[in-house]
């Protein structure tokens, strides 16, 4: 019912962001019934359909060739998916800012054109001089407004040096006009004198320009595209070109002065599977190899897919060159897949599974307990078992997948836990939710007397694409603080 739940929830999460992803990338900046909406349209179906796809071909038991062909298009969306839409949500934050600029170059515009200079009175035309109205130009004739007039009487003259009263009547009575109403309310103007022009209307102020819309939904959405699919190309080109290799130098209190400066190569979380296949496996094991390790320790996490369709990929790993051999312990992915028969398989392939077991290096006890995972499967990590019988005199080197048992090996005076299943977060901002989950993500911290190295991993699960947190190998030397 939980599950269910938890499925109905996710569902709906990305129905929700397909769609926002639509508007923004299709319906804001495309035509409708245009060939560029209904693609956009169709891939706002399919693609979410190969995420899920992708993610339950393998659950459900689909043919392994079924799984590749899902894969790649199906995980890698999932990533683009996420940079996308933060993306875009970046763009949110922009979107209204590139409006108000273009609306503001857009009114300078429009007064440009009018001739009205910034900071006049509207409907002021440059230059117009002191009779004349308002919107017309200097050498118009326009009539005045009474109080203004020149007396009539001094404008036409007596014939016999004086005026009649009769002439002085007719020249200041305006000329009678046909009886209309007289205009009322705010669209009434000023009558015109008969040589006068029409006065020029005030421009309006623009209205909301669908196409500076259109021009703002392209842009954010071609910025946000670009940039969501560049980082996605970058991630991706990161897990294919393999993990880079980390070297860092961890101080034991018991370590003797002959095991000083013993190198240990820590690679986990190598997700064989659909998409990662032989050719990454090689990728590893030659990185590993040129290290020149003293000891090989592989900490869980290494397919994703049964020994039937995955156990040609793991081959490479017979190659794996380490003076005290190599060494490898569960992660809770193994228990997806089918824990028992990896074991016998990587055992096959010259690994040494640590079940709950422990062995003797020179100057330290090595030591391996089952992932937290197998608990449902009644085969979880047993400590006791693995360290309670051993010398506590001597140092100790844990590998366990999850870093969350660090308070188990700190009860059972573990000096040092190499530990993966992070992935440091993989795709950023999934370092935040791994912080939530985990004690450490990644890197080395001190729990008491215990210290815990957790590696990035040398994979990737779902999208083969790591931002912010690089794919690495591990080599961790021992440094005796006797030496």
């Amino acid at each position: 019912m939980v599950f269910a739940l938890v499925g109905l929830v996710v569902l709906a999460l990305l129905g929700a962001v397909h769609r926002y992803l639509w508007r923004r990338f299709v319906g804001d900046t495309t035509a409708p019934g245009s060939p560029l909406r209904r693609a956009g349209t169709v891939a706002a179906f399919v693609l979410p359909l190969l995420s899920v796809g992708a993610m339950t071909s393998g659950r459900v038991g689909a043919p392994f060739w079924l799984q590749q062909v899902l894969a790649w298009p199906g995980f890698l969306w999932l990533a683009c998916l996420l940079y996308l839409t933060l993306a875009l949500l970046v763009g949110e934050v922009v979107r209204p800012v590139l409006l108000r600029v273009l609306a503001r170059r857009d009114r300078k515009a429009v007064t440009a054109e009018s001739g009205t200079p910034s900071g006049a009175p509207s409907g002021t035309s440059p230059g117009a001089s002191p009779g004349t109205s308002p919107g017309t130009s200097s050498g118009a004739l326009v009539e005045l407004p009474e109080e203004t007039r020149p007396r009539t009487e001094e404008l036409v003259p007596s014939r016999s040096g004086g005026t009649s009263e009769a002439a002085v009547r007719t020249a200041t009575e305006p000329m009678a006009e046909p009886e209309t109403e007289p205009a009322t309310g705010p669209e009434a103007e000023p009558a015109a004198g008969s040589a006068a022009q029409p006065a020029a209307e005030v421009p309006p102020a623009p209205a909301p320009n669908p196409s500076r819309r259109l021009f703002v939904s392209r842009v954010v959405g071609g910025a946000a595209a670009a940039a969501g699919l560049a980082t996605v190309g970058y991630g991706t080109y990161g897990v294919l070109r393999g993990p880079s290799v980390r070297r860092i130098t961890v101080p034991l209190a018991k370590l003797p002065r002959a095991a000083h400066g013993f190198r240990i190569a820590v690679v986990s979380d190598i997700h064989i599977g659909p998409i990662l296949g032989r050719a990454h496996t090689r990728r590893i094991v030659d990185t590993i190899n040129r290290t020149s390790p003293d000891l090989v320790a592989v900490v869980g996490d290494l397919v994703d897919g049964s020994v039937a369709d995955l156990g040609s990929a793991a081959e490479p790993l017979a190659a794996l060159r380490a003076r005290h051999g190599s060494f490898f312990v569960t992660g809770n992915h193994e228990y997806f897949s089918g824990a028992e028969q990896w074991v016998d398989h990587v055992r096959e392939l010259g690994l040494h599974p640590l079940e709950n077991a422990r062995v003797e290096i020179e100057g330290f006890d090595l030591a391996g307990v089952n992932d937290v995972a197998g608990e449902t499967e009644g085969q979880g990590p047993d400590f006791v078992k693995a360290l309670g019988d051993r010398d506590r005199g001597r140092a100790s080197v844990l590998l366990a997948h999850q870093p969350v048992v660090i308070h188990d090996a700190v009860e059972h005076g573990v000096d040092l836990q190499l530990s993966g299943h992070t992935h440091g977060g993989q795709l950023w901002p999934g370092n935040l939710l791994a912080e939530l989950a985990n004690p450490t993500v990644a890197g080395l911290e001190r729990y008491g007397d215990t210290q815990l190295f957790v590696s990035r991993g040398a994979g990737a699960w779902g999208p083969p694409v790591r931002v912010g947190a690089p794919s690495d190998i591990t080599v961790v030397e021992l440094a005796s603080r006797q030496a």
